[in-house]
């Protein structure tokens, strides 16, 4: 089992003047600290325009700043929206490999479309085709990242000439590549497409269950047809966090700000909304009323619970029943609604000392056994891959010059050449 932390950058109102600064100053300092502690992920959203949900609308100046300020957690795209009217695919390949660069090879690229009409509707993205659009992006964004040059490309959403796609980035062929997932549907995609699943809903060990079978069972038949140069096979789960060792404290500090998660998320696909005035904290609230005692009374006094909310031995009970599962990487929604810094490297902390430990020892060799397993069948998936051809030399375009030669010369030497 491998561990994220998890970036929307979540502001609830009221604001003040300095809240967007340091909200992302604290983010840093966690992305750091997780570093020094020994979690594997850190992984930044891109949003727009989503008041008080998500404020991490360019998470690749966010990564880039974690890059320099940490050593050995690798730093996901979790995700970058990927069609071409948010980013086009150029750009997603060269930010994507100057992060990779930066970070010494420690990029993760992970593929999104979006959902809400905020978004889709603000950058001119038909919902109908925003999922073929961000397939056919993500494809020619690793070719982009392989090739030299890419050859160009003519395709339903967007279209490029011939052009040599700099940087390449360190990790070859290129930085692991993901997709978000929120359903079995979208599970199924994933694993045909060789994409690791960044599963950005919240299920219990029974459903992941059946999620990574799923999941696995795509990846070792025919149906698995990448569109990468690599097949990533891992499914990240998210889970909730907030870690004490007195249990009732977890769910107080944790419980009402990971709820405020679900609500926004299913208040901006279903409710109206007026842009720069949104109320979703306070509606939220009003909704929910004051229910946090009451649930961290009854959680204290059950024998059986399990959860990402709650003590260290409560998190290890939870993270067993997801590596029984087959879940490769639980992601901790460490940063949710108003939980305040202090309590969030508090739960780290706690969390590095006593619950990551159970699952650090042996977890190479156990990686290695399921690497060798599914070896074969991502061997036979890449002999399925309709690889885009190079160009040989003689059939690589040749990029006009916008200026006469003699013209040009002229006007760098101040010598009129004479007819």
């Amino acid at each position: 089992m491998r561990f994220g932390v998890f970036y929307e950058l979540q502001l609830p109102k009221p604001w003040t003047e300095d809240d967007e600064r340091r909200l992302v100053h604290e983010a840093l300092d966690q992305i750091e600290l997780a570093d020094k502690l020994g979690l594997d992920y850190a992984w930044a959203v891109e949003h727009h325009f989503l008041d008080e949900y998500s404020h991490c609308s360019a998470p690749e100046s966010l990564l880039a700043a974690a890059a320099a300020r940490t050593k050995n957690i690798k730093l996901g795209h979790g995700i970058r929206q990927v069609i071409p009217q948010y980013n086009h695919p150029s750009r997603s390949a060269e930010t994507l490999s100057m992060l990779d660069l930066i970070s010494n090879g420690r990029a993760q690229m992970g593929i999104g479309e979006g959902a809400t009409r905020m978004e889709l509707h603000g950058f001119g993205v038909p919902a109908k085709t925003k999922r073929e659009a961000s397939i056919e992006a993500a494809e020619q964004i690793a070719n982009m990242m392989v090739m030299n040059p890419y050859p160009g490309f003519n395709g339903e959403h967007f279209s490029m000439p011939c052009r040599n796609v700099i940087p390449k980035p360190m990790q070859k062929p290129h930085p692991p590549m993901w997709m978000a997932c929120s359903n079995r549907d979208t599970i199924k995609v994933a694993a045909s497409l060789g994409l690791g699943a960044l599963a950005f809903a919240f299920v219990d060990p029974d459903e992941a269950k059946h999620w990574a079978d799923i999941y696995y069972g795509i990846i070792k038949s025919d149906q698995c047809v990448p569109i990468g140069h690599a097949v990533n096979a891992n499914i990240a789960i998210v889970s909730s966090f907030s870690v004490h060792r007195d249990r009732t404290e977890a769910i107080r500090r944790g419980q009402e700000n990971f709820e405020f998660f679900s609500y926004a998320l299913g208040s901006l696909v279903t409710k109206d909304t007026v842009p720069g005035r949104t109320t979703l904290w306070d509606d939220y609230i009003q909704l929910r009323g004051d229910k946090t005692e009451q649930i961290a009374q009854t959680a204290a006094m059950d024998p059986e619970y399990s959860s990402g909310i709650g003590t260290p031995d409560d998190l290890i009970k939870h993270i067993h029943e997801f590596e029984a599962a087959g879940v490769d990487q639980l992601i901790l929604m460490q940063q949710a609604g108003k939980n305040p810094h202090d309590q969030i490297c508090e739960s780290l902390n706690l969390f590095a000392e006593e619950v990551l430990p159970t699952f650090t020892e042996g977890r190479e060799e156990r990686e290695q056994k399921k690497a060798d397993e599914l070896a074969p069948y991502i061997e036979a998936a890449l002999a399925r891959k309709n690889w885009m051809e190079p160009l040989a030399d003689e059939d690589i375009p040749i990029i006009r010059s916008s200026v006469e030669k003699v013209k040009f010369a002229e006007s760098r030497t101040g010598v009129v050449k004479k007819a």
